[in-house]
């Protein structure tokens, strides 16, 4: 299709011009990337993250038969080959699972493999004569994208890709709801009325055609990762199913337009780019996610490892001064009480700057504050070590430890109703008096 009558299909490229050679290659990653990533979130949630990579395998039989039966590698045999034997496969992972019951892995496993190894035989019984192009299912031709056959104004598989991305919005957008509550309960959704196994074949239709529209661009390998990882990540930082889809849908579009660079700048496969891209991506949302985050999960740990560190320091001083004794605690002797590491020390450090602690001297001692933070911890210790010996009946010599994981976490209102079940008990299992 020549310019002018681009134009006339689509005027904003009168105003902007006729992209460039990269413009397009980034549009078509971005949508094929969007499109596996609305798809993609739903196979997370339902722990079926790779039926993705089964399907990409299983439908191979049915693109060589519809190239066989048509002679054309158009979209719409392809397309029809494919989501047949696409559903056949749902259905026969499914029915091993369920009849059979052989577990949904290995169901999976059995189906995919014998079905990839049938399209195998095809393509070397068939393909030889016909020219079926083995490296548009393996490798894709993201490059080549630009050049491709015009239709609107618009690259082929460029446009058929954009279909797909707007089948999935639409077909999510009308059963919302219905996706949503069988992908998080099942049965829940079978007794409200929805179907939760019409809603597992249509999202493996949607996963068929969307795999299919991305061989020519990414590859049937490839696309496994664009169906997987934008999803994975999005779940590893959002905890909302809305924001989960269209974080993934960003990420998509990020690892397009990274992956583009990546592959231009290295004289490489832009596609494999693009999939490197957004498992860099993953890596850093593994790293550094507030809630599941290593980073996260290490600096919660640390400030849960100092808290404790100083609430033993805190009761320990305590302690001291209830048996009236004149010695005091040097900093260094303070530490190696409480463990001796670099742990130890900051802790002290910290109790210091907060005023909870003070030196006298060489030694060390409780301020007022600290001291009133201090009884409150033995209260709560004395308090749940009652509760453990009166309600459950455990023997004195195994109370301690639980006492001592416990007195962390019990604010004033659980220590108020443990004092009542206890009716204001005065002294602890071992004649301690409970601190008021």
């Amino acid at each position: 299709m020549n310019l002018t009558l681009q134009t006339a299909a689509f005027p904003l490229l009168a105003a902007i011009g006729e992209p460039s050679v990269g413009t397009w290659i980034v549009l078509t990653g971005a949508a094929v990337n969007v499109a596996c990533a609305l798809v993609g979130c739903f196979l997370i949630l339902r722990k079926m993250s790779m039926m993705g990579d089964a399907l990409s395998h299983a439908v191979l039989p049915g693109l060589v038969v519809a190239f066989v039966l048509t002679g054309s590698r158009s979209i719409v045999p392809m397309f029809v080959g494919a989501v047949v034997v696409g559903l056949l496969t749902t259905f026969l992972t499914q029915t091993l699972h369920q009849y059979a019951r052989v577990p949904s892995d290995a169901s999976m496993g059995i189906v995919f493999t014998a079905m990839f190894a049938l399209g195998v035989v095809l393509v070397k019984k068939f393909t030889g004569g016909l020219h079926f192009d083995i490296g548009c299912v393996y490798e894709g031709a993201l490059e080549l994208v630009p050049f491709a056959d015009r239709v609107w104004g618009l690259p082929r598989p460029l446009l058929s890709t954009l279909v797909v991305l707007v089948v999935n919005l639409f077909t999510l957008a009308m059963f919302w709801k219905e996706f949503k509550l069988s992908s998080f309960d099942a049965a829940l959704a079978t007794t409200m009325g929805f179907s939760a196994t019409a809603m597992h074949y249509l999202l493996m239709t949607l996963v068929s055609i969307t795999t299919v529209a991305s061989f020519e661009v990414v590859g049937a390998i490839l696309v496994v990762a664009m169906l997987i990882i934008p999803a994975s990540t999005a779940h590893l930082l959002v905890d909302r199913l809305g924001w989960m889809v269209v974080l993934a849908a960003v990420i998509g579009v990020a690892a397009a337009v990274l992956g583009y660079w990546g592959g231009v700048y290295w004289d490489t496969s832009i596609s494999g780019m693009m999939t490197v891209a957004a498992g860099g991506m993953y890596a850093l949302a593994v790293l550094a996610s507030p809630k599941y985050g290593v980073v996260s999960n290490l600096v919660r740990n640390l400030r849960m490892s100092l808290l404790v560190l100083r609430d033993d320091v805190l009761a320990m001083l305590y302690r001291l001064e209830e048996l009236q004794s004149s010695e005091r605690l040097s900093a260094q002797e303070v530490t190696t009480a409480v463990g001796g590491n670099w742990l130890a020390t900051v802790a002290v450090k910290q109790l210091q700057r907060a005023e909870r602690i003070e030196a006298a001297g060489d030694r060390l001692q409780l301020t007022d504050s600290g001291r009133e933070a201090a009884r409150q911890l033995v209260r709560s210790h004395r308090l749940w070590e009652a509760y453990l010996v009166e309600y459950l009946g455990m023997p004195l010599d195994h109370v301690h430890e639980p006492a001592n994981r416990v007195e962390h976490y019990l604010d004033a209102g659980i220590q108020q109703q443990i004092a009542e079940e206890l009716h204001s008990a005065s002294q602890d299992p071992h004649g301690r008096e409970i601190p008021d």
